[in-house]
């Protein structure tokens, strides 16, 4: 998978693909902008752009496919064109980048700016999810969620989030998550950020230590209760509190 097919938004632009002038003449379904089904993919790289070769004794090599040039379509498909982008070049844009193509297309940009929202637009719509970090397959799931009709009856469970995030991503997805809450769901967040901790609604300190020292019940309670004990995050907090402004 990658994030145009995790999201869905795969199945919206190769919808709008079948409703080009080419591709109505020439009858083209969807289908046939899958690299996963025969037909519009590569037949030679089975629609995965690369081709592995078999080392004997080494490791297995895969080398870019030298039919589809990495393209994963097949000549044909690849003749089809929206706005002068094939069905290749969209998958090698960046989110950001393909916010441009579909700006005037609502089902497709919803789930765009969702994923720039949560810090993703930066990443290829064909990129593969195997190579994405632990901290993006998070936020890209978070983005799946958040495009979806809101219950709020559903409880989120995040492990360290924002792990390799810019300040400015950091706020973004602070401020999705406060839209989770606000819509009634809980979310559960394990974090060494302390200008994420200080933002927390209850705060859940385990230790004293780490290993066999910790597993313990340390604190429970507010960042304005925390910075009062003299635990390891209540003494952090407290020392970054003092160089930056205080909570509201």
């Amino acid at each position: 998978s990658n994030p145009a097919t995790y999201t869905g938004v795969f199945s919206e632009i190769r919808s709008l693909f079948t409703q080009t002038p080419e591709a109505m003449i020439r009858g083209y379904k969807p289908g046939r902008f899958s690299f996963n089904l025969p037909g519009g993919r590569c037949e030679r790289c089975k629609g995965d752009g690369m081709v592995k070769l078999d080392m004997q004794f080494l490791a297995d090599v895969f080398v870019e496919c030298d039919s589809c040039k990495g393209q994963r379509y097949n000549r044909e498909t690849l003749e089809v064109r929206f706005k002068g982008y094939n069905i290749a070049d969209i998958l090698d844009m960046t989110v950001s980048d393909a916010r441009e193509i579909f700006l005037k297309h609502p089902s497709v940009l919803s789930k765009l700016d969702t994923l720039e929202a949560v810090g993703l637009g930066y990443l290829k719509l064909g990129q593969a999810s195997n190579t994405l970090s632990g901290g993006e397959a998070q936020r890209l799931k978070l983005s799946l969620e958040l495009s979806r009709k809101q219950s709020g009856k559903v409880l989120y469970l995040l492990d360290e989030p924002t792990t390799g995030l810019h300040w400015l991503d950091i706020q973004r997805l602070m401020n999705l998550l406060f839209r989770l809450r606000d819509a009634g769901n809980t979310l559960v967040v394990i974090e060494h950020n302390l200008d994420v901790i200080r933002l927390a609604d209850h705060i859940i300190e385990i230790g004293p230590m780490g290993g066999k020292k910790g597993g313990k019940l340390v604190f429970a309670g507010n960042p304005n209760q925390l910075i009062q004990e003299n635990s390891l995050t209540g003494s952090f907090l407290r020392k970054h509190l003092a160089k930056s402004q205080p909570i509201i």
